[in-house]
């Protein structure tokens, strides 16, 4: 008879986020220091097990982790009532199995990636201004954005249009576009006069 461990038993809740096509399936485990987002199938594949086995499922369209949650987006043409608890007892299922969540070496390629992307748009005159707008995003957005279940990363700026993405619940939710505009653009109108719009990216 194999010796079991105790361990506590995996505690897991669903909430809500401002998007009605992502869901917060909170957990009592840390499942990845940090933000890990996969909306293609091929970078869940290589980098994220977990990921990779949620996609599989014809409902689930994208997959973000933060911490000691995993936002789930599903696809249109599912309703939450029929899927929820499924995915809810995946999700339990695999971290008390003790899977994969994300690879060990995601973090740093994905610093490289950003690195990569801001090596170009931290250079030049205007290099200063998209610096002073990514500290205000990560001091002032971020915070709000990841008690919804999201995320938001600078992307660009380029004459006066700020480009962002948005990640987790945020992607794709109807009232991300009313935050962008009237929230996220109005301050960094304010903050940085030289700002004229704010653009959501596809990432």
């Amino acid at each position: 008879m194999e010796a079991t461990i105790s361990k506590s038993p995996v505690m897991l809740y669903t909430e809500e986020t401002p998007n009605p096509e992502a869901l917060k399936y909170v957990t009592n485990r840390m499942l990845y220091r940090g933000i890990a987002d996969f909306k293609e199938k091929d970078l869940a594949a290589e980098w994220s097990p977990m990921a990779n086995s949620l996609m599989e499922l014809p409902y689930v369209k994208s997959v973000y982790f933060n911490n000691n949650y995993v936002t789930i987006t599903k696809e249109f043409n599912y309703e939450w009532a029929e899927i929820m608890l499924r995915l809810k007892e995946f999700v339990k299922t695999f971290i008390e199995n003790g899977g994969d969540i994300v690879k060990e070496g995601f973090s740093e390629y994905n610093e490289k990636v950003l690195a990569d992307q801001n090596a170009t748009q931290f250079s030049g005159e205007e290099g200063d201004i998209a610096r002073k707008i990514k500290e205000l995003i990560d001091m002032y957005v971020k915070p709000a954005v990841e008690g919804d279940g999201g995320n938001i990363e600078f992307k660009a700026y380029e004459k006066g249009i700020v480009y962002v993405v948005m990640q987790g619940s945020c992607s794709g939710c109807p009232s991300s576009t009313v935050t962008l505009k009237s929230g996220i653009e109005g301050m960094l109108k304010r903050m940085v006069p030289e700002v004229q719009e704010v653009v959501q990216e596809m990432a």
